[in-house]
């Protein structure tokens, strides 16, 4: 039997790829130093991107990677770990960023208003994953942590509107204590 045994690790991850239909990234956070060069990013990215775009499977097995992917109108999400990584742990995952979306976009998951709402997207992706360990799988949570994360615009960048209800908010809550 020579079968490898593996130390149990937390880095799960190894990377989180948003493409469009044509292929071309919205979004790739790398966790590991498998593609180190933007331009190994970039050709990684078109691989896995020709080899998955017409099919209806979910889980693919490319340079020795073990990526799960879903597509919806015209976004591809993937979620990359290593050959013996679990897929289920992996699937886990990108449900999770997927339904996140789904909620925070009220779900119109597509390109134009992905990339109108991208600081939400990074938000997520950080709440879900944190240098390749996997911290969170249920998509009201992230959700949560994102807006309570939003709400900490600084003054200026507020709208009018936005700082007339945080002064009724602090006024109303004065007036309960």
């Amino acid at each position: 039997m020579d079968a490898v045994l593996l130390d149990p690790s937390l880095y799960t991850v190894k990377a989180v790829l948003i493409l469009d239909n044509d292929g071309e990234r919205l979004l790739a956070k790398y966790y590991d130093e498998t593609y180190p060069s933007v331009k190994e990013q970039k050709a990684f990215e078109k691989n896995i991107f020709n080899k998955t775009h017409r099919t209806d499977s979910e889980i693919a097995l490319l340079e020795g990677l073990t990526v799960v992917y879903k597509s919806s109108i015209d976004l591809y999400f993937y979620v990359i770990g290593s050959s013996h990584e679990n897929e289920l742990m992996l699937m886990a995952v990108l449900n999770c960023l997927f339904d996140s979306l789904s909620q925070m976009l009220r779900k119109n998951v597509e390109k134009r208003t992905l990339l109108e709402n991208m600081e939400g997207l990074f938000l997520a992706v950080d709440e879900i994953i944190d240098g390749g360990i996997i911290l969170e799988s249920d998509p009201q949570q992230v959700v949560h942590r994102v807006a309570l994360r939003g709400d900490d615009v600084p003054l200026t960048e507020q709208t009018v509107s936005q700082v007339l209800q945080s002064a009724k908010e602090q006024i109303k809550w004065s007036l309960l204590r």
